[in-house]
C-alpha cells in the first residue's frame, strides 16, 4: 500500500517534469486532474475516462489506476485521456456534471457522450472493446488501414 502511494505521489509530482523516458511521458499524457477540466475541451478530440473516488486511498481506484498503468499504449492508441477526481468536498464541473457516488468509471465518447458508467475498476483490454465498438472508432481504424496501404 505504501509502494502504491508513493507511486501515485510520483506520478502526480512528476506532470510538470521534463519525460526521462517515453514509458513516463506516454503516462503522464494522458493522465490528468479532472479539478479543473471541462468535458468540452476534449469535444471532437479525446475521449476522456473519468476516474472518480472519495479517497486516493480507495481500492477500487488504486486498481483502476494500476490497470490504466499496465497498458497505457492501449488507451492512448485510442486517443482515451484519463480525468482523476479524489477530492468529493471540491465540487469540479466533472463532479457536478457526472455526480459520482464514490467509486465510479465514466467513459465519455469523442462527441461528448457518455459511452460506460461502472462502479468498479475495468482492464484497458474491457475498456478498449467497448470503445472499439464505438462508429467513431470503426472509422478511426478504416481511415488508418487506408491510408497505410497507400490507396
Amino acid at each position: 500500500m505504501k509502494r502504491l502511494s508513493t507511486l501515485l505521489v510520483a506520478v502526480w509530482a512528476t506532470l510538470a517534469l521534463p519525460a526521462f523516458a517515453a514509458e513516463e511521458a506516454s503516462a503522464r499524457s494522458i493522465v490528468l486532474d479532472a479539478a479543473e477540466a471541462q468535458l468540452a475541451d476534449f469535444l471532437w478530440t479525446a475521449r476522456p475516462l473519468v476516474v472518480f473516488a472519495d479517497s486516493p486511498e480507495d481500492p477500487r481506484y488504486i486498481q483502476q489506476l494500476q490497470n490504466i498503468e499496465n497498458d497505457v499504449d492501449a488507451l492512448s492508441e485510442r486517443d482515451v485521456v484519463v480525468l482523476v477526481d479524489t477530492d468529493p468536498t471540491t465540487l469540479s464541473p466533472l463532479r457536478e456534471a457526472l455526480r459520482p457516488r464514490g467509486f465510479m468509471l465514466v467513459l465519455i465518447g469523442k462527441d461528448g457522450g457518455v459511452k460506460l458508467r461502472k462502479p468498479a475498476p475495468w482492464t484497458v483490454r474491457e475498456l478498449g472493446r467497448v470503445i472499439d465498438k464505438m462508429p467513431m472508432r470503426q472509422q478511426e481504424i478504416r481511415d488508418r488501414r487506408a491510408s497505410g496501404d497507400g490507396s
